[in-house]
């Protein structure tokens, strides 16, 4: 009895570990959902270059964060551009402006920042349970 209290107990707390690192529990029945032309897809983000909006190259996009089913963040590839190793940083999704030119059939990314400003930003690294 006592082996099968420590069990339950032990599966309990990892169950609520595995949670606490997910997304939202799903609901019982699917939503299907209408995209609209004006969406964004991860995968016209994922390796768009950044610039400054002078026109400056400031890295290119690595990575979209979720966090609780929201997106939380863009993780920006920066280290070539700064003469250095790879070095990623994340940024809020605020913080990049995207949009689609449609003469040119393509996706554009600016932000308001310099090269100076990418330098004294925290590293974000590649780690734990993100490490490639």
């Amino acid at each position: 009895m006592r082996l099968s209290a420590i069990f339950l107990l032990v599966t309990l707390a990892w169950s609520g570990v595995a949670h606490g690192q997910s997304t939202p529990p799903a609901s019982s029945a699917p939503k299907f959902i209408t995209i609209s032309n004006n969406a964004l897809l991860s995968s016209r983000l994922i390796g768009l270059n950044v610039q400054s909006a002078s026109g400056k190259e400031m890295g290119k996009i690595e990575d979209v964060v979720f966090e609780g089913g929201q997106i939380i963040g863009v993780v920006l590839s920066v280290g070539e551009l700064l003469g250095s190793s790879q070095r990623y940083v994340a940024v809020d999704p605020s913080a990049i402006s995207i949009r689609y030119t449609e003469g040119e059939n393509k996706w554009q990314a600016t932000m308001n920042a310099d090269l100076e400003q990418l330098k004294s930003a925290p590293e974000f690294r590649y780690e734990g349970k993100w490490k490639r």
